[in-house]
């Protein structure tokens, strides 16, 4: 996450996690959302590499970070299948 410190992460990681819940019909706890946005974050930050798209600060964070949750919740779901 670019221009956002520790604790601002975690604020957006649980974020991200509790939005990609509701995208995807999900129900978390706030510890599960924490890990799901988290992990979102990355697998975000990834995809957003890989399509060489910029992003910083709280709200770019949030973006990529909740698009990245939500793949890693579709992906979580056909695993699990």
């Amino acid at each position: 996450m670019n221009g956002v410190g520790f604790f601002t992460a975690i604020i957006v990681g649980i974020l991200a996690g509790w939005i990609a819940e509701k995208v995807m019909s999900r129900d978390h706890g706030l510890i599960k959302n924490l890990i799901v946005g988290l992990v979102g974050a990355l697998l975000g930050a990834f995809l957003a590499g890989m399509f060489n798209i910029q992003f910083a600060g709280f709200l770019g964070s949030l973006v990529v970070s909740s698009i990245g949750a939500v793949v890693f919740l579709f992906l979580l779901g056909l695993v699990r299948r």
